[in-house]
């Protein structure tokens, strides 16, 4: 029987012979994702019914993100309930403020995320990881103490739509104006309970990092998750990080396999893209909105936090002085130590820039980085909804790395390609 890379992961997983759309499956849980917003609620569902144990502590890996460091008192008692909790289970992978960070740039970072395994975490972005060729989905809370407890849960066996990324990536021209093109086109429900399989030249000239920020935005689609797969660049991103010497398995989408869809695109015709508020989706070139006036530039979180997007950054920031307020936050504290070590901070600190320690802070409205009514904020993250990132009249316009700092320096939407050689 014919099968997609999804459909082979969740077979092996439920330990089935194979699976096609629209069974129920119970799947072995390989990794279970934990952060301080979605899992103390877990923690307390578990000892309402007097569950103690864990299914296995090491397959848990936790770390403070949303609100790290702890901005009020609400968030330091977030922060101690995981500090107890991971503790008392004797959970190795803890990631303690100092060395916590954005959970889904954390993760593969350090070694944590392998092809062909089944992967959860409370928080809709887990998606991300399918750029390692795995099956990775965000759950709720109680789904989350589900897994903890029983290392299994129960799936319904997606549908997979094939997105083909046909030709290169000009100049200026980025992964994040790919996903934003493909929101523009399906719509946020374009893909719901759907696995998007990303494939095409365009995915393979892409970096890893890269290719997480694509599968990081299918949930935008409404996507139960995305996928692409295992190749020279993602073996040589593994090399030397996993956590230990077990074997991981390479699935890959047969000949034969059954779509419900397939979707093409032309990058090579591809622009920077603005996803105007206040919808991922509400894309627009930036030949179309260049000239609209920002208050306020981001350039950090799970989409685009990454070392290779600060480096973008850095390169039209450079010898320039931003117009407007703009904050760096660096992933995780790898990417900082990284970004310190090449210089970076000297080309935003002498930009005007404000460089803030690794959290989600911002781009949930949380805290380093609050909008006021009536501001604008071009972003890299990945939610453009009302109210998103502060007040519920303020903007925000999704955008790469390369379009935020071009943006930046002019206070308005920008073409990047215009400060590129």
């Amino acid at each position: 029987m014919a099968m997609t890379i999804t459909e082979k992961i969740l077979t092996r997983a439920a330990g089935r012979a194979a699976v096609e759309p629209g069974d129920l499956v119970n799947a072995n849980i390989d990794v279970v994702m934990c952060h301080e917003v979605t899992t103390p609620p877990a923690i307390r569902m578990l000892a309402e019914h007097g569950i103690e144990g864990v299914c296995d502590p090491d397959r848990i890996v936790i770390t403070p993100d949303h609100f790290q460091p702890a901005k009020d008192i609400k968030s330091a008692e977030l922060h101690k309930r995981l500090d107890d909790w991971a503790k008392k289970h004797g959970i190795k992978n803890y990631y303690r403020v100092g060395r916590a960070g954005v959970c889904h740039a954390l993760l593969p970072e350090q070694g944590h995320i392998r092809p062909g395994e089944v992967i959860v975490g409370g928080d809709s972005h887990t998606c991300t990881y399918g750029a390692f060729g795995a099956f990775s989905t965000g759950i709720g809370s109680t789904d989350l103490a589900a897994a903890i407890a029983t290392g299994e849960l129960w799936f319904k066996v997606p549908p997979s739509i094939k997105f083909v990324l046909n030709g290169k990536l000009g100049k200026g021209v980025y992964s994040k104006d790919v996903i934003l093109m493909i929101l523009a086109r399906i719509g946020t429900d374009g893909a719901l309970y759907k696995a998007m399989e990303f494939v095409g030249d365009a995915v393979t000239d892409m970096s890893m990092e890269a290719r997480m920020t694509i599968t990081n935005m299918a949930i935008e689609a409404g996507g139960k998750s995305g996928i692409m797969n295992v190749d020279d660049v993602t073996r040589q991103y593994l090399a030397g990080r996993l956590k230990d010497n077990r074997d991981y398995t390479v699935f890959e989408s047969d000949a034969d396999a059954v779509y419900e869809s397939v979707e093409e695109f032309d990058c090579d015709k591809l622009e920077p893209m603005v996803a105007l508020p206040h919808l991922p989706s509400n894309g627009a070139a930036i030949s179309e909105c260049a000239g609209k006036a920002m208050d306020q530039a981001y350039i950090g979180s799970c989409t685009n936090g990454r070392i290779e997007d600060l480096r973008v950054a850095a390169e039209i920031l450079k010898g320039r002085q931003v117009a407007i307020r703009t904050i760096v936050v660096p992933a995780t504290p790898d990417i900082w130590h990284q970004a310190d070590k090449e210089g970076l901070f000297d080309v935003f600190y002498e930009a005007g820039c404000v460089v803030s320690a690794p959290t989600c802070g911002a781009c949930l409205g949380g805290f380093m980085g609050i909008l006021a009514g009536g501001e604008r904020c071009v972003s890299t993250t990945n939610r453009n909804f009302v109210g998103r990132m502060g007040s519920p009249k303020s903007e925000v316009y999704l955008a790469s790395p390369a379009t935020a700092a071009a943006s930046a320096v002019e206070g308005k939407l920008t073409d990047p390609r215009r400060y590129m050689s």
